[in-house]
C-alpha cells in the first residue's frame, strides 16, 4: 500500500517537520556524526547546531547513509522498519496484558490501519521512533510484572528513556512504574527489594532529564514548552480545539472509523467484565489520566493540526480497540463474529482511502515548483554558497528543496536592511518566489542579476 510513495520526495501533511528531521539527517552525514551536534539548514553563517529531542532517529539513518548513501528510500524503509515494530510491540503489550494471542492480533492489525500511522509510517518524524520505543519500554514492564525478572525491568526503564530522549512527551509513560512502585511502598512499606526495583525502573530516566535540562533554555518561543501557561487562545477557541480532535481527530485519524465500534464497546466490556478489579486496570488508568493532563496542557499547541502531538495516546486507544474486538467476536453467537471480522476487514480499505490524496506531488503542501525544479535548483549554484530563501513559513522546507544553508524569510516579510546584513554576513545568491518583494526598489538595489527562473523560483546573484 505504501510502495509507490517509496521513491517521493517529502510531500504533504507536515511536510515542514519532515524536511526538519531529514536536514538533520543529511547534516550528520554530510558534516559530522557527532550525535551532539544536530543542524539546521536556516543557521545564517553560523555552525546551525539546532538541540530539540535527542537526535537518535536522525543519527542512526545518517548511519545508514555512510553505508549506503543519501537517498530518501533509506529514510523511508528505516521509518517503515520501525513502524513495523511498533505494531509488534503492540501485539507483545496486548499478549503481557491479556494473555489472550487472538486479542493481540486483533489490535496489532486495527493499530496497523490507523489512518495517522498508516501516513506517518514511512515519513521522518521523531515521534515513530519514541513511540516504537515507548511501546517495547511498556511491554517489558509487563512483562517484568509478570516474571518479576530484574533484566525486564531495566530493559523496559532503558526503553521508556530512549522514548522520552527522542520525544518530551514520552516521559509520562514512566507514571506506569512510578505508580505501581508507589503502591507497593504504601503496601509493604521500604525494603530491599522496593530500593532495587525503583533503581531498575526509575535510573534511566535521569538522561532524558538531564538532555533537556541542558538544551531547554534554547527553545526561545517554543509553545510546546509553556503550553497552557502562556495560552493565547480564547477559551471558545480551545473548545473548538477539543471538540474537533475528539468528533474528528480520534475517530478518523487516530482510530479508523472501522475501529470506532470496537473502541466505544472497549468501555462497555471493562465495565460488563469488572476489570477494573484487575491491578494492571488502575496502572493504565493513571496513565490514561496523565495522558489527558498533557493533552489539555498541550492543547492550543496540538490546536487542530498536531496530530503527531498526540501520539501518546497510541497503546491506550488500541488497548480499548483490541478489548473491544475480541470481546464482540466471542461475545454469544456467530453473528458478532461475522461482524467483528466484517470490521477488521475494512480496517485497510477505510485507511487507504483516508490517506488516498496525500503524498500528491501535484499538491505537496508548499510552493509545488520547489519540488518540481528542484534539480535545477540545487545545482544552478555551488553547494557551498550561502543563500537566503523565502517566502519559507517552515524555515525548513525552502532550504531543504535547495539543499543549501543561511537564511529564511516568510510573508514577504524581509527588509533591505536585513538583506544588507546578510548580504555582509556572506550571502551570496537569493531563491525567492515573493513577487511582492521583487517590486521592492531598495531590494532591487542589492540584486546584480537573475541567474535562473524555474516556475515561480528565481534564483538572484546578490551584488
Amino acid at each position: 500500500m505504501h510502495f509507490n510513495h517509496f521513491s517521493k520526495d517529502l510531500v504533504s501533511v507536515h511536510v515542514w517537520r519532515q524536511t526538519q528531521t531529514q536536514s538533520t539527517i543529511n547534516n550528520f552525514y554530510e558534516e559530522d556524526m557527532s550525535i551532539f551536534k544536530p543542524r539546521r539548514n536556516e543557521r545564517g553563517n553560523g555552525d546551525g547546531i539546532y538541540r530539540m529531542e535527542f537526535p537518535l532517529m536522525q543519527w542512526l539513518v545518517a548511519c545508514l547513509y555512510k553505508v549506503f548513501g543519501n537517498h530518501i528510500l533509506i529514510t523511508r524503509i528505516f521509518m517503515l522498519l520501525v513502524g513495523f515494530l511498533s505494531v509488534f510491540g503492540i501485539y507483545n503489550l496486548l499478549t503481557a496484558l491479556f494473555q489472550k494471542p487472538l486479542l493481540a492480533i486483533f489490535g496489532a492489525w486495527a493499530f496497523n490501519f490507523s489512518p495517522c500511522f498508516y501516513y506517518y509510517i514511512i515519513n521522518p518524524i521523531p515521534d515513530n521512533f519514541a513511540l516504537c520505543s515507548a511501546i517495547w519500554g511498556l511491554y517489558l514492564f509487563f512483562l517484568w510484572y509478570q516474571k518479576n525478572q530484574m533484566r525486564h525491568l531495566v530493559l523496559s526503564s532503558i526503553l521508556l528513556s530512549i522514548g522520552a530522549l527522542c520525544k518530551l512527551p514520552f516521559i509520562i509513560f514512566f507514571i506506569i512504574p512510578c505508580w505501581h512502585l508507589f503502591l507497593l511502598i504504601i503496601k509493604n512499606g521500604i525494603n530491599k527489594s522496593i530500593v532495587l526495583n525503583t533503581i531498575g525502573a526509575l535510573g534511566f530516566i535521569l538522561l532524558p532529564m538531564a538532555w533537556y535540562c541542558f538544551v531547554i533554555d534554547s527553545w526561545n518561543g517554543n509553545i510546546i514548552i509553556k503550553g497552557m501557561l502562556n495560552n493565547q487562545a480564547s477559551f471558545l477557541q480551545l473548545l473548538d480545539y477539543v471538540q474537533h480532535n475528539l468528533i474528528s481527530t480520534l475517530p478518523e485519524l487516530l482510530l479508523n472509523y472501522g475501529s470506532l465500534a470496537f473502541f466505544i464497546l472497549g468501555f462497555y466490556f471493562l465495565y460488563k467484565n469488572k476489570s477494573f478489579k484487575n491491578p494492571k486496570f488502575y496502572l493504565l488508568l493513571a496513565l490514561s489520566i496523565i495522558t489527558l493532563l498533557y493533552y489539555f496542557f498541550e492543547a492550543n499547541a496540538i490546536a487542530k493540526v498536531h496530530d503527531y502531538y498526540l501520539f501518546p495516546f497510541y497503546p491506550l486507544l488500541f488497548i480499548l480497540v483490541a478489548y473491544g474486538a475480541y470481546h464482540l467476536y466471542v461475545y454469544q453467537n456467530n453473528k458478532y463474529k461475522v461482524v467483528t471480522l466484517i470490521l477488521i476487514g475494512l480496517l485497510p480499505i477505510i485507511c487507504f482511502l483516508r490517506n488516498y490524496e496525500r503524498w500528491d506531488t501535484q499538491s505537496p503542501g508548499f510552493n509545488a515548483d520547489l519540488l518540481t525544479y528542484k534539480k535545477e535548483l540545487q545545482t544552478a549554484i555551488p553547494n557551498n554558497a550561502l543563500v537566503i530563501v523565502g517566502n519559507d513559513e517552515s524555515h525548513f522546507i525552502f532550504l531543504y528543496y535547495v539543499n543549501k544553508k543561511g537564511w529564511g524569510f516568510d510573508n514577504d516579510n524581509f527588509s533591505s536592511e536585513q538583506l544588507s546584513n546578510c548580504i555582509g554576513m556572506g550571502a551570496k545568491y537569493m531563491y525567492t518566489d515573493s513577487e511582492l518583494l521583487l517590486k521592492n526598489k531598495e531590494i532591487i538595489s542589492h540584486l546584480d542579476k537573475l541567474l535562473l527562473q524555474k516556475g515561480s523560483v528565481k534564483l538572484y546573484k546578490l551584488k
